[in-house]
């Protein structure tokens, strides 16, 4: 049995003057689901946001919560909270204060809203904190009471605008796995826009990639990393080398390269990008002859990133360094010679008409990587 999703977006356009900002985008959000809207900027996802929350009219579409269309419905009347990305906290108001504002304006009794504001603050570990105002606390002090303050009032769906963009690295790594943490303990809808793609993947359930107003790729952290269905996805998504060439009968041809032998249902002559991120490349020192499946490169440098270094690697034929993860430091110096394999990659036609329906990813044994006889060396 297929349960009814808790919001649906159906066909939504965006127009702004002679621009558009959405483009018929198309999507169902799970009842309890943890959604992320990523894209760069521009790309309409906090015109989608505001959609849904009310405080901008589609041009066409539907919006749906629980099967009720929310487009005839003014903001303050859906079942809809928005947290913003400035905060907006009242300075002036101590930290309960600010967390039971909305419930006051609603008319709820004292003792209820004693009970919720308490409830909710424990939640989010600010109970010590209660009597101070907003001056007085941190940065991510500030999140969390923005944060408690739209959960108090239990909407059925909470919409988060960038919300850890004003916090520094540190604190808005430890911010990541608070949000995840609160949405399952308050069992709530969270809908999250950012810019951030590693964000993004730390904390949604399912992301939806949005380019130039239109749904690229509507997957799991996993599947957009594994099997990314556009050039853009995949660029997007993580760091990854990619190899654009031409499908042809036994696999993708490379310009620089030659064929690339890997399986596909992909028309002949069609563009294609194959996609190898950095930990799927196999580094290991010159040793030899060259033999069957191995490129050679150069070391251009190397970058050491605590648990991990990623080396660049110059290989004749193409156009960019190609990049490979290893392990903790790296024997690789600068100048040095190293042979690549290829080991897990994806398989994405460019930018497809209609995204979503060619990303593959093709298993490390199914995987070899350019023939010797047609691999480039330096």
């Amino acid at each position: 049995m297929t349960t009814a999703p808790l919001l649906r977006v159906d066909g939504v356009r965006a127009v702004y003057g002679d621009t558009v900002a959405l483009h018929g985008v198309s999507l169902d959000i799970a009842h309890n689901e943890f959604f992320a809207l990523l894209g760069p900027s521009g790309c309409g996802k906090t015109t989608l946001l505001r959609s849904i929350a009310g405080f901008e009219r589609p041009a066409a579409g539907r919006i749906e919560l629980e099967g009720t269309d929310l487009l005839g419905m003014p903001p303050h009347r859906r079942p809809v909270n928005m947290m913003f990305q400035s905060y907006a906290l009242f300075p002036h108001l101590s930290v309960e204060r600010n967390v039971a504002y909305g419930l006051e304006a609603e008319g709820v009794g004292a003792a209820e809203i004693r009970r919720r504001v308490g409830e909710v603050m424990e939640a989010v570990r600010l109970a010590p904190l209660a009597k101070r105002r907003p001056g007085q606390l941190s940065g991510g002090q500030r999140q969390r009471v923005a944060l408690a303050r739209a959960i108090v009032k239990r909407p059925k769906l909470l919409l988060l605008d960038e919300p850890l963009s004003a916090l520094d690295r540190q604190v808005r790594a430890s911010m990541q796995l608070e949000l995840k943490r609160l949405q399952h303990e308050v069992g709530m809808t969270f809908v999250v826009v950012t810019h951030d793609q590693e964000e993004a993947m730390s904390m949604a359930d399912r992301i939806a990639v949005l380019r130039d107003g239109r749904l690229e790729q509507l997957a799991t952290p996993q599947e957009l990393y594994r099997a990314p269905a556009s050039r853009f996805v995949a660029s997007f998504i993580g760091t990854a080398n990619l190899l654009d060439g031409r499908a042809t009968a036994a696999g993708i041809a490379v310009e620089g390269l030659g064929e690339v032998p890997v399986p596909h249902s992909l028309a002949a002559g069609e563009d294609a990008t194959l996609v190898v991120r950095p930990e799927h490349v196999v580094l290991a020192p010159v040793a030899g002859a060259s033999s069957a499946g191995v490129l050679r490169g150069e070391v251009v440098d190397t970058y050491f990133l605590g648990g991990a270094s990623t080396v660049s690697i110059e290989v004749a034929g193409l156009p960019a360094p190609m990049l490979a993860t290893v392990p903790g430091t790296t024997e690789f110096a600068r100048g040095a010679g190293v042979e690549l394999r290829f080991g897990e990659a994806s398989l994405v036609s460019r930018d497809p008409a209609e995204p979503g329906s060619v990303g593959t990813s093709i298993p490390t044994s199914a995987m070899p990587a350019v023939p010797a006889d047609q691999s480039a060396s330096v």
